[in-house]
């Protein structure tokens, strides 16, 4: 197994090389002078040409990549073009924001679809099932801007529930230790700002992982219906075991096979709709970052988003095979 996780992460390498030729090359595609953007109409020839070469951009195109890649690997990602703030420590104030409203929102997704799958296969084609599957595909259709636009109009604006974006309550800091307010605040202790974070947290969280829950909902409910009915079931039912202990002990296991492979592909899924989820809940994360960046064509900026969410993407699929062969123990690597 050790073998294989070492094989995976060196898999890494050329996975995260490829990712970044075509970031580099593609934002260097997109038409306009990032120079001319910089200085706006008041700079003059000699402004441009100077502030090019103090951005490399005389050079070559190949030898501004080599440049990128040497510094990406020693973790620097260059200057950010907009704020003149270091690219890393720019993706490092946002990072922190992303990563805990995906994982609110994959928890969210596995912890509902999960109990909303099973209970339906346990009464296939009853009014629980059908009801289920009406919900289940209402929230595939669904998409995220649209989900989270209808939650802040209902649950923010016309209950007046839960907030209608931020991270925390006006005035309220917490001090930083790992940049996640909620684990900050649970970290040191300051329960207004748990409070106000899993507040703030609820409805991004929600809106995000709507439509991957339902596709793990759907999942489950198909592959619990199948071991339901395999052999080594029925004969658990039929020594006495209850029906509660076989779909907990028995079924459960074996359902979570192909739900754990679509749990790895949703984690992605997760990443990129964060984009729309934090502009529409103003949230100060990676997605926000990116399309601030993109706008203003802050090259380095967007193309150290882009590699670590494609290195999170990467890891989050070892971290699945993995997971097989803890579920199933017949899976061994080579």
């Amino acid at each position: 197994m050790l073998k294989y996780i070492a094989g995976r992460l060196g898999q890494l390498v050329p996975v995260l090389i490829g990712i970044s030729i075509l970031v580099f090359f593609g934002m260097h595609l997109v038409p306009g002078d990032v120079a001319q953007l910089l200085l706006g109409d008041k700079g003059t020839d000699a402004d441009l040409q100077r502030l090019r070469h103090q951005l490399g951009l005389d050079q070559p195109v190949y030898v501004q990549y080599a440049r990128f890649l040497i510094g990406a690997l020693h973790g620097d990602f260059g200057v950010s073009l907009r704020t003149r703030q270091s690219a890393i420590w720019e993706i490092g104030q946002g990072l922190p924001v992303t990563i805990e409203l995906s994982l609110a929102a994959l928890v969210f997704a596995v912890v509902f679809g999960l109990a909303i799958g099973v209970v339906a296969a346990r009464r296939p084609h009853s009014l629980v099932d059908t009801s289920a599957m009406i919900g289940v595909l209402i929230g595939v259709s669904m998409p995220v801007f649209w989900t989270g636009i209808l939650l802040l109009l209902v649950f923010g604006g016309i209950l007046g529930w839960l907030p209608l974006g931020g991270i925390l309550e006006g005035g309220m800091a917490v001090r930083r230790i790992t940049g996640m307010p909620l684990v900050d605040g649970l970290l040191t202790g300051n329960g207004p700002v748990v409070q106000s974070s899993i507040r703030h947290l609820v409805l991004p969280a929600v809106a995000l992982g709507a439509t991957s829950m339902a596709t793990i909902a759907r999942m489950a409910r198909s592959t619990m219906l199948e071991v339901l009915h395999l052999d080594y079931v029925r004969t658990a039912r039929a020594k006495g075991v209850g029906e509660r202990r076989v779909v907990s002990h028995h079924a459960l296991r074996n359902a979570l096979l192909p739900v754990v492979t679509l749990v790895g592909l949703q984690l992605g899924l997760l990443l990129s709709g964060a984009v729309l989820t934090e502009t529409i809940f103003a949230l100060p994360g990676l997605g926000r970052l990116a399309i601030t960046s993109v706008l203003a064509r802050d090259y380095p900026v967007v193309q150290g988003v882009v590699i670590i969410a494609a290195g999170i993407f990467v890891l989050a699929n070892l971290l699945v095979d993995v997971l097989y062969a803890y579920l199933d123990p017949r899976i061994r690597y080579g």
